[in-house]
């Protein structure tokens, strides 16, 4: 298990340099002051898209025939990407957390709930993204997974949009109001079922 997480954190340092720059543009955009969330999301929301795109290049590769006679299971192929991409995200929060708490003290607007919530929203809609799109990937292969990975991101990204229009149009209401605990927790259980149903699929999938 150890040996494939080091085989896909070499691939994300050769391969995924452009995540770096566009996370960096959408950070310095979310700091010049722009109210929009997607800026904001969008960089961890990428970052949770990096499994689908290292197995792109496996299959390429083949690398998938390949690893079949190595000593790992399918299982154990599929939880590496889950747990890559879930390293990519947590790294890219922490920036992301460390970027917006600076941008919310500069402002005078910082509030420790608030912030907080804000974090494990961003954290939850990026697993969620991800989670929508693995079993698709796994269960067909990235080719005719990719509808859904595309589909996913338009969803998310229309999210991140609607939703906060929706909450200051609706009284009494607003993004701080809103108990993130359930929402996180609903978003986390859908990311474990996922990972459990992307380890079924690849398990039953035949690698030509």
């Amino acid at each position: 298990m150890k040996g494939l997480l080091l085989k896909d954190l070499y691939m994300v340092v050769k391969y995924c340099k452009a995540y770096l720059l566009i996370a960096v543009v959408f950070l310095a955009v979310s700091l010049m002051g722009s109210d929009n969330l997607f800026f904001i999301f969008y960089p961890c929301l990428l970052c949770g898209m990096i499994p689908v795109n290292l197995l792109a290049y496996d299959e390429r590769s083949r690398w998938p025939q390949y690893c079949g006679t190595l000593p790992y299971t399918k299982g154990q192929i599929v939880s590496g990407k889950y747990l890559i991409g879930l390293i990519a995200q947590l790294v890219m929060l922490l920036v992301t957390g460390i970027a917006q708490g600076i941008r919310m003290h500069m402002n005078g607007s910082f509030e420790a709930g608030a912030y907080i919530s804000l974090i494990l929203l961003i954290f939850a809609l990026s697993a969620v993204a991800s989670s929508i799109c693995m079993p698709f990937v796994f269960k067909f292969g990235v080719e005719k997974g990719r509808i859904a990975y595309y589909v996913t991101i338009g969803l998310v990204c229309a999210a991140a949009v609607i939703l906060p229009a929706f909450l200051n149009a609706a009284p009494g209401m607003s993004a701080a109001s809103v108990s993130i605990v359930p929402v996180f927790a609903v978003c986390m259980v859908i990311y474990a079922l996922s990972w459990l149903l992307s380890v079924e699929f690849y398990n039953k999938r035949e690698l030509g």
